[in-house]
């Protein structure tokens, strides 16, 4: 009867240096070239612009200086826990230095009076308050 027997290989015979290069190979193979690599591989790294959020200790907190600049931003949480505020705090910042904001509001709590009062340039401000999402 043949009989099933587990081989222990040593750490030296291994190169796992070849073995990682072959693995990334036929991953590159299989799905595309950049669709894996090694983060320190491209030296070109670039530092993300970002906008503050209004709150110098979240900005801090965030690692970067606050929300980086032309990314899809969702803030999660519950009710009166200060979503909206900081939303809009970080669009009153955004319009300052020239950008340009979309507010999708799924709450429909977004009031016009009380963002024009954090800053808010509700001309430029495009919203969206979809019924359903």
């Amino acid at each position: 009867m043949a009989q099933n027997s587990l081989r222990l290989v040593e750490d030296k015979s291994v190169d796992k240096s070849k073995a990682l290069d072959a693995a990334l190979s036929q991953i590159e193979r299989a799905f595309g070239k950049g669709s894996i690599m090694r983060l320190g591989q491209n030296e070109q790294v670039v530092e993300i612009e970002t906008v503050s959020t209004g709150s110098l200790g979240l900005d801090i907190a965030l690692g970067i200086g606050g929300l980086p600049k032309g990314r899809i931003i969702e803030i999660y949480g519950p009710e009166s826990s200060g979503k909206t505020t900081m939303a809009l705090h970080t669009v009153a910042e955004a319009q300052k230095k020239g950008g340009i904001c979309a507010f999708v509001d799924a709450e429909h709590a977004l009031d016009p009076i009380y963002a024009r009062k954090l800053g808010v340039n509700l001309e430029d401000l495009l919203i969206s308050q979809p019924d359903t999402g």
